[in-house]
C-alpha cells in the first residue's frame, strides 16, 4: 500500500492506494468518525488482486486499483479542535470528488459505507460524471422521523441513551478499548470480529493527531436531501445491507434498491451496521468485483 498526504479541496488529506493504477479504480469511503482503517487491508488487497471465491492462491482475473482515504479529523488528514469542525457536509462530499480527481483521473467506482454511502449518493446525484458505479453499504436514502422508514432498534436506542463514559484521551490503550466497545453494539449477532476491530482501532489511534476530533463529524451540518433525486441516478448500483442492522434496519437498504433504477440488493444474513466482516468476504468481494467490471 502507498500512503501519501496530498492537497485536495484546499486541505491536506491522507490517501492510500493498492493495486495497479491501470486497473479500474475503486474509491472506498468510510463512515462517520472513521478513518481509512475501517477498510481492512486484507479486504483491500483481495479487491486489488481480483480474488474469486475459494481462491487462496493469489491468482486473479481482473484486479482493481483500490483507493481509500482519511476523512477530515481522522487519521493523518487535516485535524480541527474537538467540537469545532471547520467544514460542512458538502465539504466532505467535495473531498471525495477531489480524491477521485487526484487518484482516479476524475472517474471511479464508488463504494461507501454508512455516512460514506450518503456521500456516494450525493456524488451520484450531483456529479454523475465522476461515478462509474455505485456500491452502497449499510446506508439509507434518508433516515429521519418523516422518512417513512423504521427508526433505530430499541437495543440501539438504549445505547444512545446510556453511552459509555469517555476514556482518558491521553491513554492510547484506553482509547482503543473505548473504540472497540463503541463498535460492538452495531454488529450483528456473531459478526463482531473483535481481534480485527481492535487491530483497526489501534491503527486508527496511532495515526490520528487528536483522537477526540473524529467525533466532529457528528456536529457537521449542511447536507442536502438527495432522496427526491435518486430516481435519476444513472450509475449502476449495488446495495449491500445486513439483515440485523440496528441503526438502519433492512427496510432502508430495500428502499435504496427500489428508488434507484435497476439497483441490485444483496442482503447479508445476521450482519449489522458495519463494514462487511471477513465472514462475508466470499460473497461481498466477488459481488463488488462483478459490479465494478
Amino acid at each position: 500500500m502507498t500512503e501519501t498526504v496530498v492537497r485536495v479541496n484546499g486541505v491536506e488529506l491522507c490517501i492510500d492506494t493498492i493495486g495497479d493504477p491501470a486497473d479500474p479504480p475503486v474509491l472506498l469511503i468510510a463512515g462517520a468518525a472513521s478513518s481509512m482503517d475501517a477498510w481492512d487491508p486484507e479486504f483491500c488487497a483481495r479487491l486489488a488482486r481480483g480474488d474469486r471465491p475459494g481462491d487462496r492462491s493469489g491468482a486473479h482475473s481482473g484486479g482493481r486499483y483500490v483507493i481509500r482515504y482519511d476523512h477530515r479529523d481522522t487519521g493523518r488528514s487535516v485535524s480541527y479542535p474537538p467540537g469545532a469542525p471547520g467544514y460542512s457536509g458538502p465539504d466532505l462530499v467535495a473531498d471525495a470528488a477531489g480524491v477521485i480527481e487526484a487518484r482516479a483521473g476524475g472517474r471511479a467506482h464508488v463504494v461507501g459505507v454508512s455516512m460514506g454511502g450518503g456521500i456516494a449518493q450525493v456524488l451520484a446525484v450531483k456529479e454523475p460524471e465522476r461515478v462509474a458505479s455505485l456500491t452502497l453499504i449499510a446506508t439509507s436514502p434518508g433516515p429521519g422521523p418523516n422518512s417513512g422508514l423504521p427508526p433505530v432498534t430499541d437495543r440501539m436506542r438504549a445505547v444512545f441513551e446510556n453511552p459509555p463514559p469517555e476514556p482518558d484521551w491521553t491513554d492510547p490503550e484506553a482509547v482503543v478499548e473505548y473504540l472497540v466497545a463503541d463498535e460492538r453494539p452495531y454488529a450483528g449477532p456473531g459478526s463482531f470480529d473483535e481481534a480485527r476491530v481492535r487491530a483497526a482501532a489501534r491503527r486508527t489511534v496511532e495515526r490520528t493527531a487528536n483522537p477526540r476530533s473524529p467525533a466532529n463529524h457528528w456536529h457537521v451540518g449542511g447536507g442536502e436531501d438527495t432522496r427526491p433525486h435518486l430516481g435519476g441516478v444513472k450509475a449502476p448500483t449495488l446495495v449491500i445491507h445486513g439483515t440485523a442492522d440496528p441503526l438502519f434496519p433492512p427496510a432502508h437498504g430495500r428502499a435504496l434498491a427500489e428508488e434507484i433504477p435497476g439497483a441490485e440488493l444483496l442482503l447479508l444474513e445476521g450482519v449489522g451496521h458495519q463494514v462487511p466482516p471477513p465472514s462475508t468476504w466470499e460473497t461481498v468481494i466477488p459481488a463488488i468485483l462483478r459490479h465494478t467490471r
